[in-house]
């Protein structure tokens, strides 16, 4: 039975990886999960400088979900390379780092930072507010998306792939943009804007007042835009969006993702993403399929 996919050149021994921002670098979960069962890892969020973050209270929960608006705080690349990419090299899985920044300089700056370290691939969070364009998120215009993604791509050393924003009005357009721009893969979605306010305190849950929705609540939104992207690009799709069993990872690879994500479940299962690998063998067994790659697209 073969579990492994080739993803943009590098050998997943399965499709399962961890949604940026969900997992750390591993380091919370090690004592509770092998990190070395995963295809790979996919590590927080890293910026050029270290950013704060927003203010607290900055993480509820939701019906089938949760809002978040931690604000992609992180240490820094400086840190994030001593520290977190020190500790990811003793499993072995590979490494998938999320780059995040401000202004197409900030990207880069992470970017040649990063090149020449252990990670196997970039995920490009492209979800982060454009400082210099009045604050509008990067990933929401296509043209922007696809300028973006020309200039990292000129700049990377390692694969890119372009993290999409579900909060568009039609996520096709994005995913051709990406393409366009020279992105070797994309992934999506991302976490959906949404907002919940306290009746009793009558003030909003969050400092931030938005935040992003995650967990099962969006996972048919997600199915649904990986398989429309996934149709209308030629380029790997990674998809994440609720997964939390291995009928999830499941359905989103027959939509069209080569590789799979867990994110939220993590919080409240810090062994799930096993439970998934060892959930996507039994069905295999059961189903006669001997490669997982026979289910990729497959609907």
């Amino acid at each position: 039975m073969n579990l492994s996919v080739d993803f943009l050149g590098v050998n997943m021994k399965n499709p399962i990886t961890t949604a940026s921002g969900t997992f750390g670098s591993g380091m919370e979960f090690n004592e509770y999960t092998d990190i070395s069962k995963l295809g790979a890892v996919t590590t927080k969020g890293v910026a050029v400088e270290p950013w704060e973050g927003n203010c607290v209270p900055r993480v509820c929960e939701t019906p089938s979900g949760m809002l978040n608006a931690i604000g992609l705080q992180n240490p820094g690349a400086d840190v994030f390379i001593k520290r977190d990419l020190e500790f990811l090299k003793q499993f072995d899985t590979n490494i998938i780092v999320n780059i995040c920044g401000h202004s197409e300089e900030e990207y880069l700056a992470c970017i040649d930072k990063m090149n020449d370290t252990d990670a196997d691939i970039f995920e490009i969070n492209i979800s982060c507010p454009n400082v210099k364009s009045g604050g509008i998120a990067f990933g929401t215009d296509p043209k922007m998306v696809e300028h973006i993604t020309n200039i990292i791509k000129q700049r990377s050393k390692k694969p890119i792939i372009m993290k999409l924003s579900p909060n568009v009005t039609d996520i096709k357009v994005m995913a051709k943009a990406a393409e366009a721009g020279g992105a070797d893969a994309i992934s999506l979605i991302n976490t959906i804007t949404g907002m919940k306010i306290d009746i009793h305190k009558r003030s909003f849950a969050l400092a931030n007042k938005t935040g992003g929705l995650s967990g099962p609540a969006i996972r048919p939104v997600a199915v649904r835009m990986v398989y429309e992207a996934s149709s209308a690009v030629s380029i790997p799709v990674l998809g994440m969006g609720g997964i939390r069993t291995a009928e999830d990872a499941i359905e989103m690879m027959m939509a069209g993702a080569t590789m799979v994500a867990v994110g939220t479940a993590n919080f409240n299962n810090p062994i799930v993403t096993s439970e998934i690998i060892d959930g996507i063998k039994r069905f295999m067994e059961e189903q006669g399929i001997s490669d997982i790659k026979d289910i990729i697209g497959i609907v």
